[in-house]
């Protein structure tokens, strides 16, 4: 019982976004403007099927028809389904920035953690010819799993928490060849007044004092050794472990999404608003189940 009304939960947060914002985003110029199935149920079903480990369109239509037909009488063939799920792309994509601004951030600290990590539409034995949604994605290197791949980047800055898992602030999708620094620089435009901790892929000396003269933003990153030096300084080792073992809070929150999502594996995505359902509806997902 208690997962119904989750389940009804979900449908009047979606109702009530839908009719006070997405519907912009769905708007249609013919004589269907308004479908028997609407379009809050596709995308509640459609959230809710990825909140049951359902991972692509196909298995949360199954899954809705198997358990949940008597509550969606009117239900369209999975083909019909499917393309309004495609349709839907820039209003999923709404609802998902809108369910993140709702998270709530604690105003008592500003300690910050950025990642991002690879959404693979393509191993490595096909990358080199994959060509799906050339919009979004590229073909790129992941250092962290040693291997190529074509596809994007999802990039977090979330708000560290003593003793749980950060909470996300920004959310944003990249191609995979796009430089973090560069994703990270216009996610931090309307920051201020914070710490951020990340990885290497940040140190950028000039960038870092750049952010801090101008949005009082200090980047902290583990220290790289200089040209020809072995090893660091102990100080330097002290320093590089406390901003690696801060930043790797994060990892709890990278692993969850992956866990409860799937986030990072989308080779059955064949076009650009598939990959942009695939996404944003697992955020918006994460982000009502946080």
């Amino acid at each position: 019982m208690r997962k119904s009304y989750k389940f009804i939960e979900l449908y009047c947060a979606v109702c009530y976004h839908y009719n006070s914002t997405l519907c912009v985003y769905a708007q249609r110029l013919s004589n269907n403007f308004c479908p028997k199935f609407s379009d809050e149920e596709v995308i509640t079903t459609l959230i809710w099927g990825i909140a049951n480990q359902k991972f692509d369109v196909k298995r949360c239509y199954e899954f809705i028809v198997d358990f949940y037909s008597d509550w969606f009488p009117r239900l369209p063939s999975y083909q019909t389904y499917n393309k309004r799920v495609c349709f839907l792309a820039d209003a999923i994509q709404a609802l998902a920035s809108i369910l993140l601004s709702g998270l709530g951030l604690d105003s008592s600290h500003g300690d910050f953690i950025y990642d991002s990590m690879p959404i693979v539409v393509a191993g490595s034995a096909r990358s080199g010819r994959a060509k799906v949604a050339p919009d979004l994605c590229s073909k790129s290197y992941c250092a962290s799993k040693d291997m190529w791949y074509y596809g994007a980047k999802l990039h977090i800055i979330a708000q560290a928490n003593h003793k749980s898992a950060p909470t996300p602030a920004q959310m944003q999708i990249s191609k995979a060849s796009e430089s973090d620094r560069k994703i990270a620089e216009a996610m931090l435009a309307d920051m201020h007044n914070i710490r951020l901790f990340a990885d290497m892929a940040l140190l950028d000396k000039d960038w870092q004092a750049k952010m801090l003269a101008e949005n009082n933003v200090e980047i902290l990153t583990p220290i790289k050794r200089k040209k020809g030096q072995e090893v660091l300084s102990s100080a330097d080792k002290l320093y590089s472990k406390a901003v690696s073992s801060i930043k790797q809070a994060i990892e709890s929150l990278n692993n969850w999404l992956i866990e409860k999502t799937n986030i990072q594996r989308a080779s059955k995505v064949r076009s650009s608003d598939g990959l942009r359902v695939f996404l944003f509806a697992r955020i918006a997902c994460a982000c009502f189940n946080c």
